[in-house]
C-alpha cells in the first residue's frame, strides 16, 4: 500500500476507518493493517460492550463475597472474567457481523465494517469466532464444574440473538438474557451454586440492558424500517423514554432486592441511589431523534456499571475490615 494512501487515513495508516467507531481509537492509531480488520471485527475499537458484559460478572462475584470475612472480590476471578468478557464479546460481535453481513452492507453506518467492506471474508470471521470461543472455554474451565455448565448453557441465547430482529420487536430481551449471564456466573464461581440474590441481580441487569439497548437502537430506526428489521425502539416509538424509564426502574428495584438478599450494607445502597440518579438523567435528557444524544447516553452506562461495582466492592472490603477489627 502506497504512502499516499497511508497519509489519507490517519496516523495508523492503510485502511479506511469504520464509520460508526470512535475517531482516533487505539486500533486505528496503532494496530498494523494485517490485524486491524480482525480487531475491528471484535469491536476492540469500541470497548463499551466489553465493559457492559464484564460488570455483571464482577457485581455477582462481589455480592457473593460480601460476608465471607476476606478482602474480596477475588482479583484472580476478576481477571478471568475480564479475559472472558473480552474474548466472548469479540466472538459474539464477529458472529453477529457474519449473520448480519447482507444487512450491514445496505446501511451507511455499518457498510464500512470489516465483512461488508471486504476486509475480512465471512469464512475468516467464523474462524475468528472459533478461536475466541476456544479461549473463552479455556477461561471457563478454570472455575468449578457447576459454573462451567452454567456458563456453557448461555450459548443457545448467543446463537439465536442475531436472528431475533427478523421475527420480533423484542430482540433486546434476548440480548439482555444473554449479555448478563455473568450475573449468575460470578456468584456460581464463588459459591458453586445459585441463590435468589444473583437471580434478582440477573433480571435487574436484563431490564437495564433492554433500556440501554433501546436507546442504542434509536440510531438505526430508519434503516431498520427500510430493511424490515424490528427492535424495541420501533415498538416503543415516541414513548421510548417512558418505556426506558420503566425498565430502568425495574432494574433499580431488582438490584435493591438483590442487595438485601445478598446481605449488602448501606454503602451499596448509597451507590445504587447514585446509579438511579444517573439512569434518571439518561431518561430525562433523552432525545430519540438525535443519534449523538442516544449514543452518549448509551455509552454512559459504563459509569452505571462502575458505580454499582464500586459500591459492592467497598461493601465487601468494609465488611472484611469490620470483622477483622
Amino acid at each position: 500500500m502506497s504512502d499516499t494512501t497511508t497519509s489519507e487515513h490517519g496516523p495508523a495508516a492503510g485502511l479506511p476507518p469504520v464509520s460508526d467507531a470512535p475517531r482516533d481509537n487505539w486500533v486505528d492509531r496503532y494496530a498494523p493493517d494485517s490485524v486491524r480488520p480482525y480487531l475491528r471485527l471484535m469491536r476492540l475499537d469500541r470497548p463499551i460492550g466489553t465493559w457492559l458484559l464484564l460488570f455483571p460478572c464482577w457485581w455477582s462475584l462481589a455480592l457473593a463475597e460480601i460476608d465471607e470475612g476476606l478482602p474480596h472480590p477475588s482479583l484472580w476471578y476478576m481477571l478471568l472474567f475480564a479475559i472472558g468478557a473480552l474474548v466472548m464479546r469479540g466472538a459474539g460481535c464477529a458472529y453477529n457481523d457474519y449473520v448480519d453481513r447482507d444487512f450491514d452492507a445496505q446501511v451507511a453506518r455499518t457498510a464500512s465494517r470489516p465483512i461488508p467492506s471486504g476486509q475480512v471474508t465471512p469464512e475468516d470471521a467464523l474462524v475468528l469466532v472459533g478461536v475466541l470461543g476456544f479461549i473463552g472455554l479455556a477461561v471457563l474451565l478454570q472455575f468449578n464444574w457447576f459454573t462451567v455448565f452454567l456458563g456453557a448453557s448461555s450459548l443457545l441465547l448467543v446463537l439465536i440473538y442475531p436472528f431475533m430482529k427478523r421475527f420480533t420487536y423484542w430482540p433486546q430481551v434476548i440480548l439482555g438474557l444473554a449479555f448478563n449471564w455473568g450475573a449468575l456466573v460470578g456468584w456460581a464461581a464463588d459459591e458453586g451454586s445459585l441463590d435468589w440474590a444473583p437471580i434478582a441481580l440477573y433480571f435487574g441487569a436484563v431490564a437495564w440492558t433492554i433500556g440501554y439497548d433501546t436507546i442504542y437502537a434509536h440510531q438505526d430506526t430508519e434503516d431498520d424500517l427500510m430493511l424490515g428489521l424490528k427492535s424495541t425502539a420501533l415498538r416503543f416509538g415516541e414513548d421510548s423514554p417512558t418505556w426506558v424509564g420503566a425498565f430502568y426502574s425495574a432494574a433499580i428495584v431488582l438490584w435493591t432486592i438483590a442487595g438485601f438478599l445478598g446481605g449488602a450494607h448501606l454503602i451499596f445502597f448509597l451507590a445504587l441511589a447514585l446509579v438511579g440518579l444517573q439512569l434518571a438523567w439518561q431518561v430525562s435528557t433523552l432525545d430519540t431523534t438525535d443519534s449523538a444524544n442516544c449514543l452518549r447516553r448509551f455509552r454512559s452506562n459504563r459509569e452505571v456499571g462502575l458505580a454499582l461495582f464500586l459500591g459492592l466492592a467497598a461493601d465487601t472490603l468494609l465488611s472484611w475490615w469490620s470483622g477483622f477489627a
